[in-house]
């Protein structure tokens, strides 16, 4: 990977849908140059897909909380995590906590009953989370 792959993630890290003209124009290659550079970083595995940001709280999806798990049957509450429609991350820990999840509900409330349901599963530490920054790799 050389300098003018790096500049091409971090324009399509920046803006997914910018045109392969645009994108040639700022790397300064030709639109099938690019394209095929684009092509190749997808093949390596290093672009896995392009997405749309879509914002929670426009969703009404009000309260926004990490959550630290420790269990002792790792597959059921993973089972349970990727059914409840309101967890959006599920991450299995090496440590004290063997899950951190990220659930984004529509209310303290609906929060709640996720932790209720959940607390058959071993003990839970919430964080909610006030406000929240994403830095881009690139």
């Amino acid at each position: 990977m050389d300098n003018t792959d790096i500049k091409i993630l971090s324009i399509l890290e920046k803006n997914a849908r910018i045109s392969m003209k645009e994108l040639a124009e700022l790397v300064m290659l030709t639109p099938p140059a690019t394209k095929e550079r684009v092509t190749k970083l997808e093949e390596k595995g290093v672009i896995t897909g392009y997405t749309a940001n879509i914002s929670l709280v426009a969703l009404g999806r009000i309260m926004t909380a990490f959550i630290l798990f420790e269990t002792h049957d790792c597959k059921a509450f993973y089972d349970f995590c990727v059914k409840q429609p309101d967890v959006l991350e599920c991450h299995r820990l090496a440590g004290q906590f063997s899950y951190l999840v990220k659930i984004s509900s529509v209310s303290m409330e609906a929060l709640e009953l996720f932790i209720d349901d959940a607390i058959k599963y071993g003990k839970s530490s919430t964080h909610l989370i006030f406000s929240s920054t994403e830095k881009a790799i690139f």
